[in-house]
Order: structure tokens, then C-alpha cells, then sequence
């Protein structure tokens, strides 16, 4: 396969040869799988796992063309927290999941709500962060690994909450039926987050 970067003079560049590791495995039944778009309003956010200061080499460096911060590490508790996650999907407690990586929690979201058409409220204030990651953009933005955001029905909420019992997880949030991204001081509608992540170019494929 052929892949490429853009260096700091925008020449697109190949990629030297590079490692690429991989995993398949058997889902024993395809109708527990989990998909990341948003189903119903007013179901729950939550967030499974820690945010940290690791900016080092995230899409929001890259945006601003910012160098150097911490890049993200494994957390101890990873493991863990991916299997009782998988046990949780796996029992139906889960109607949605979305890992945050490339871009953080708030590429999560709106990826979340342009799949499924619906909105996110999120109180920033309670996502679980280590210290010194209590500003915005790091809670927004930082690319931590080991997170994931998840939509609960209200009914499955304990049911979650006893699965996930040892692991960090907060309840963020809530699904709005109103197709509008609010977390602290933004509020973004979703036909907004569509038209950018098609280029400025809507309806265009």
C-alpha cells in the first residue's frame, strides 16, 4: 500500500517503510456489534477513560502548526477498561461507541452526531482529566489513548455503570434531538460540521 505525508515546504512526500501491525478477530455474533452513530435523544454520554495533558503530535498541533508537548502513552488501566467495555457491548448496555483518537473528545462528537443526525451536550467539567489537563482545548483536544464515548439509554445506565464498575467512566452528557454540538462555550450545528468535513463543498461527494 502507498501513503504519504506533507512536509513543512507542503511537498506530499511518500512515506519511508513503515511498520504496519494489524489484529482480526471472530465476532461470534454480528448483531451485538456496536456502531459509533447516535440513536436516540436523550439517551446518556459518557466518557470511559482519562484525559491527559499529551498534545505532542495531535491534529490540533498540526492544525495551529504547533511542535513538540507530550505525545500520548498507554494507561495502566487500558486493558481493563477495554475488556469491561466489551463485556458492556457485548450484554447490551451500549447503543453507540466512538474511540477518541485523531482530534480527541471533540472529533468523537462530531463524528458521532454527523452519523447519526442528531446533537451532543457535554459538560466539559466533568469529563475525567489528570492534572494539568483541565483546560479546554486539552479536554477538547487532547488525543490520550485508551477513551472512548458511549451512549447509554437512560434504562441501561446502572447496568453500564456496574459493568464499567473499577474502570474510569463519567457521565458527560445527554443526545438532543436538536442536530446542534454544544461543549462549554461552543455550539456548533451539525450541518456546519458536515459542510467542513466535506471540504467547505456541501452536497458535493
Amino acid at each position: 500500500l502507498n501513503n504519504e505525508y506533507v512536509d513543512k515546504e507542503g511537498r506530499r512526500t511518500p512515506i519511508p517503510g513503515t511498520l504496519l501491525i494489524s489484529a482480526v478477530a471472530i465476532a461470534p455474533d454480528i448483531r451485538q456489534a456496536v456502531t459509533m452513530d447516535l440513536k436516540a435523544a436523550g439517551n446518556r454520554l459518557y466518557v470511559v477513560g482519562q484525559t491527559r495533558n499529551e498534545l505532542g503530535g495531535s491534529l490540533l498541533g498540526r492544525h495551529f502548526g504547533l511542535s513538540g508537548g507530550v505525545p500520548p502513552t498507554l494507561p495502566d488501566d487500558a486493558p481493563r477498561a477495554a475488556r469491561a467495555l466489551h463485556r458492556a457491548i457485548r450484554r447490551g448496555t451500549v447503543r453507540a461507541c466512538h474511540d477518541c483518537s485523531e482530534g480527541g473528545l471533540a472529533v468523537a462528537a462530531a463524528e458521532m452526531a454527523l452519523a447519526g443526525g442528531l446533537g451532543l451536550e457535554i459538560q466539559l467539567d466533568a469529563v475525567p482529566v489528570a492534572a494539568g489537563a483541565d483546560h479546554p482545548l486539552i479536554t477538547l483536544f487532547s488525543e490520550s489513548n485508551s477513551r472512548w464515548l458511549v451512549e447509554v439509554e437512560p434504562a441501561q445506565a446502572a447496568a453500564f455503570e456496574t459493568e464499567m464498575a473499577g474502570c474510569t467512566i463519567a457521565q458527560i452528557g445527554r443526545v438532543t434531538a436538536e442536530p446542534l454540538l454544544r461543549a462549554g462555550a461552543i455550539q456548533i450545528p451539525v450541518d456546519a460540521l458536515e459542510q467542513a468535513w466535506r471540504g467547505g463543498q456541501r452536497g458535493q461527494q
